[in-house]
C-alpha cells in the first residue's frame, strides 16, 4: 500500500549544535518545541488544528524523556485532546517519524498531524547499572550512555567498526572515503553561503555563560578544512584503517519538524502541499556491514514503485560513514551529481531524530528549485537494517 494522497509542507529544523556546544545547555523538549512551532507558524495554522504529533527519538535524556512527544506536543499549543507518539528506529528515526504521522492520517485517526524528532546528545548522562540493588564493595563503574546509541547490540562494536568491516569486505580505500568528506564539506559550504540551508533553519536562543544568544546557524561544518588535513587525520576505530572523524558523520545535537496531511486538510487549512509521500521500504542486513543497507532498502523502494535509478532526480542517503555513500554510489549506480548536494551528516551532522526529517525537506528545497519530480531518501540503521523513503513534487 503506497500513501498515495499524503503530503508534506513547512519543513524546519534548528540549526544543529556540535557535541558539547552551543545546545549543550538546552533540553531536547525545548528544541522540540522550538521547531514544532516554527513548523507551525510556517503552514500559516493554529497549533490547535494539530491533532497528532509524532516525535523520533534514540537518545532518551533529561527528566521527560519517556514522555517527550506528550510534552512538545502540549508545550507547542495544541490540545488537551490531541494524540502524540513516540518512535524510535536507529538512524531512519526521523524518517520512521514522517512514516507514523502518515499512517495515522491513512487509517483515519489523525486529520493534521506533524512529524518532528531530535537528539541532544550533548546531554545524554553516565548511567549507573549497579547501584540500585546495592552495589556491594568497591568501586562502582559509570556507563557513558552514548554507548547504548554508538555500539551494535550484537557485537558490541562501534558503529565505526561496522564501517571497518565494509571497507574490508569490498575494498573501500582511505583516499575514496576522505574525497567523499572533502566533497561534503565544499558542499555545505555552498549551501551555507547561497543560503540554501538558512531557508529550513529556525534560529533559536541559547545559554551562554551568564547571557543569552542567538544561534541560528550549523555548528558543525568545517567549510575550511583542506583535502590535506583530512589525509593527515589518524585512524579513529582501528590501528591504520581508513575511518577517521573527518569522514564519519558527526555527533551533533538539534531538532526538526514537517507537517504531514492529505488533500482534505490541505484544502481546510490552506496549507501549500510541497512534496507528496508516496512509499518508503526496510530491509535488514548483516549487522555487522550495517552500512549497506541504503543498497537493498533503495533497490526494494524503486522495485515496489517499477522505478529505476534513472527516473529519480535527486537522492538523499546519510553519510553516516562516507564509505556508507561510496557503496550504495558503485552499487546502484547512483551519479554523485544529484547526491547530497547540500553536504550531509560528515559536514552537516547526524541526531537520528532529527536527520530523516532535515533530509526529507532538503530533497523537497531541491525539487522545488530545479523542477525535479522524484527524490529518495535513505540512511542505513545501527543493528543492521537499511531505509528508503520516496517523494514526488506536489506541482507533478
Amino acid at each position: 500500500m503506497t500513501f498515495s494522497n499524503i503530503f508534506l509542507s513547512a519543513g524546519v529544523r534548528t540549526p544543529f549544535g556540535d557535541y558539547g556546544k552551543s545546545l549543550k545547555n538546552t533540553p531536547l523538549s525545548e528544541l522540540g518545541t522550538h521547531t514544532v512551532k516554527a513548523c507551525i507558524s510556517k503552514a500559516g495554522i493554529n497549533p490547535t488544528d494539530v491533532d497528532h504529533l509524532v516525535f523520533g527519538n534514540v537518545g532518551a535524556v533529561d527528566h521527560d524523556s519517556v514522555f517527550i512527544s506528550r510534552k512538545i506536543a502540549l508545550q507547542s499549543g495544541m490540545r488537551t485532546e490531541s494524540a502524540a507518539l513516540s518512535v524510535t528506529r536507529a538512524c531512519g528515526t526521523g524518517s520512521q517519524a514522517i512514516i507514523s504521522a502518515a499512517l495515522q492520517i491513512l487509517t483515519r485517526h489523525s486529520s493534521l498531524a506533524i512529524a518532528a524528532g531530535g537528539e541532544n546528545f550533548s546531554r545524554v548522562p553516565y548511567i549507573s547499572t549497579q547501584t540500585r540493588w546495592g552495589a556491594g564493595r568497591g568501586e562502582v563503574a559509570l556507563v557513558d550512555g552514548l554507548d547504548y546509541v554508538y555500539r551494535c547490540p550484537f557485537s558490541r562494536e562501534l558503529m565505526g567498526e561496522t564501517a571497518e568491516n565494509i571497507s574490508e569486505t569490498y575494498g573501500y580505500c582511505r583516499q575514496d572515503m576522505d574525497d567523499w568528506a572533502f566533497m561534503s564539506q565544499q558542499r555545505a559550504k555552498s549551501a551555507e553561503e547561497s543560503g540554501f540551508l538558512a531557508q529550513q533553519i529556525a534560529p533559536l536562543e541559547v545559554t551562554e555563560g551568564k547571557s543569552r544568544r542567538i544561534f541560528a546557524k550549523d555548528e558543525f561544518p568545517r567549510p575550511n578544512v583542506s583535502r590535506q588535513r583530512l589525509s593527515e587525520l589518524k585512524s579513529a576505530f582501528r590501528p591504520g584503517g581508513p575511518v577517521t572523524a573527518g569522514n564519519s558523520s558527526g555527533v551533533t545535537d538539534g531538532g526538526a519538524a514537517i507537517m504531514v496531511f492529505d488533500d482534505q486538510a490541505a484544502r481546510r487549512y490552506g496549507i501549500r502541499p510541497q512534496a507528496k509521500l508516496i512509499d518508503y521500504a526496510v530491509e535488514g542486513v548483516p549487522p555487522h556491514l550495517m552500512g549497506i543497507g541504503p543498497v537493498p532498502a533503495i533497490e526494494a523502494l524503486l522495485k515496489r514503485n517499477q522505478l529505476g535509478v534513472a527516473d529519480i532526480d535527486y537522492f538523499e542517503i546519510n553519510e553516516a560513514f562516507a564509505v556508507v555513500n561510496l557503496h550504495a554510489e558503485k552499487q546502484l549506480r547512483i551519479s554523485r551529481e544529484k547526491t547530497n548536494l547540500y553536504g550531509g551528516g560528515i559536514s552537516i551532522g547526524h541526531p537520528p531524530g532529527a536527520t530523516g526529517i532535515r533530509m526529507t525537506m532538503t530533497a523537497i528545497q531541491h525539487l522545488e528549485a530545479t523542477g525535479g519530480r522524484y527524490a529518495v531518501i535513505s540512511m542505513c540503521l545501527g543493528s543492521g537494517m537499511g531505509m528508503a523513503t520516496l517523494i514526488e513534487n506536489a506541482t507533478h
